[in-house]
């Protein structure tokens, strides 16, 4: 028994609820030594009726079960998603890793975004003069990037947000007409650190699908495989 409730005890004077209440804070084994108490003590059920103490902690119990098997099963789908995630990022990677030119290397990262992924639409644009685009391979000028989409190329990190028609309709030909003018967004991935090669990105028509709390690290990663193979690739293979 705590200092107080001693000096009470001696005086003869009622307890209140606040030192009840600090009693059985200080002595959290009470009910356990007096386990009769339980089948007095009653608390309000929601119903309106009165239960008792042990049926409450049962109804508490019941409850915070339930609660664990959600976290349980939104950890459970959460650890399938990155099963997923990791397995097509896996094997976008290697067919990236097989490409023999830039316009292969391109097309598998299109085709990758688009059959396992499953984006609504996918951009992959290097610098370059864009009389050499052809196939699936895009090339623009670093200025014309800039004039675009350049409050996207900033950082080196992924920028995920809703986009305006005309960003949207630059950085996805195929996405003009799609939805609403001005509705759309996407997920930016700069190619380079501080030299930059250029972008890819993933977009889609609705202006909520891709916003700044969500995670990047697959695209981040994509985006650095990418950038290694840049430079090692020919424009085009070599028939000879």
């Amino acid at each position: 028994m705590s200092a107080s409730n001693d000096a009470v005890a001696r005086s003869g004077t009622a307890l209140d609820e606040e030192q009840v209440r600090e009693y059985l804070k200080n002595n959290s084994d009470f009910l356990q030594r007096h386990p009769d108490l339980l089948d007095f003590l009653h608390v309000s059920h929601a119903s309106g009726s009165a239960v008792s103490l042990v049926e409450k902690q049962v109804s508490v119990l019941r409850e915070r079960n339930m609660e664990m098997r959600h976290r349980l099963n939104a950890l459970t789908a959460n650890a399938r998603d990155n099963d997923k995630l990791y397995e097509h990022t896996r094997k976008l990677v290697l067919k990236l890793l097989e490409a023999s030119d830039l316009d292969q290397l391109c097309h598998s990262f299109l085709q990758g975004m688009r059959e396992d992924f499953a984006v609504e639409y996918a951009s992959i644009i290097l610098f370059g003069d864009p009389d050499d685009s052809g196939g699936s391979t895009r090339y623009e000028t670093p200025e014309k990037l800039k004039l675009e989409v350049g409050g996207l190329l900033k950082g080196r990190k992924p920028l995920c947000g809703a986009l305006r028609g005309e960003e949207l309709a630059f950085l996805f030909p195929n996405a003009s007409g799609a939805g609403a003018p001005g509705s759309g967004s996407a997920a930016v991935m700069p190619l380079g650190a501080t030299d930059k090669r250029g972008l890819i990105a993933v977009g889609s028509a609705d202006a909520n699908r891709y916003h700044a709390g969500m995670g990047t690290l697959f695209l981040l990663y994509l985006g650095e495989v990418i950038v290694r193979l840049l430079d090692r690739l020919p424009a085009t293979a070599d028939n000879d």
